[in-house]
């Protein structure tokens, strides 16, 4: 089978493998891409938390970015943990010489609670990011820190979504994780309309990495063709049932089941 899809990634590599630049690259590949990389960070990482981080200076991602783009260029552009002013304004340049659309993750903070990205950052993030999104995959506590809006139910999440198409975001997926509640919602946003995924929420510590998972079989999509709702309803197919298959590893938050759809 031929790989269909190129994907950049642009984020932090996770050494316990379940979410970062690892999760990106299982995701592109399980679902039928070629995933490139430009590493932001190094953390030192497992299903406990984030022990240290190491991060990439700015000329080196870019470097690695430009490198890639003008060898085996790039279908789509997936961002992750982008953790300073300079490294943004690194990613920012490379979506812009891409030309291809980018599906922005704005990590701010890990599944064990740790911090990923400086606080001068967020305005950062703002500015150069939201209005270069092809599609903007933040959850509940991302979507507060950008817009400000305390967030607690469904319309909350679309009163943010709305914020952010004013912002400049072509399209966002509101990810409803955060919010109480047996059923999860998602809300697709876009300038003509909303389109929501819904379904039961699955009793599970195994959710490291989910938001990584999600925005790269998003990225996956859109670099194959898909339109946006196709690869938005796609990617989230596969991500609960990589929920459902998780392997139950470590001792905190464990990984999914990226492979799973190489073994169905």
């Amino acid at each position: 089978m031929i790989a269909k899809g190129r994907v950049l990634v642009i984020a932090g590599s996770d050494s316990g493998g379940g979410a970062g630049i690892q999760a990106d690259i299982k995701t592109v590949m399980a679902l039928g891409g070629f995933a490139t990389t430009a590493i932001t960070a190094i953390t030192a990482q497992n299903t406990l938390g984030v022990f240290g981080v190491h991060p990439i200076p700015a000329d080196m991602v870019l470097a690695q970015g430009r490198v890639v783009l003008a060898d085996i260029g790039t279908d789509a552009i997936k961002t992750g943990m982008l953790a300073s002013v300079d490294i943004l304004e690194a990613a920012a340049s490379l979506i812009d010489e891409a030309g291809a659309p980018a599906v922005i993750d704005p990590v701010m903070v890990a599944t064990s609670g740790a911090r990923l990205i400086d606080t001068n950052a967020v305005e950062a993030l703002k500015s150069l990011l939201i209005g270069r999104a092809a599609l903007l995959t933040p959850n509940a506590p991302e979507a507060a820190a950008l817009t400000g809006i305390d967030i607690q139910t469904t319309d909350d999440l679309r009163r943010a979504g709305e914020a952010l198409l004013g912002a400049g975001a072509k399209a966002v997926l509101m990810k409803g994780g955060h919010i109480a509640g047996e059923t999860l919602t998602d809300v697709l946003m876009t300038a003509s309309g909303e389109t929501t995924f819904s379904g039961p929420r699955i009793e599970t510590r195994n959710t490291h990495g989910t938001g990584c998972t999600l925005a790269s079989a998003c990225a996956a999509g859109l670099a194959q063709g898909l339109s946006l709702e196709d690869a938005v309803a796609s990617a989230w197919a596969y991500v609960a049932e990589a929920i459902r298959r998780a392997p139950d590893l470590g001792a905190g938050a464990g990984p999914l089941d990226h492979g799973w759809t190489l073994r169905a």
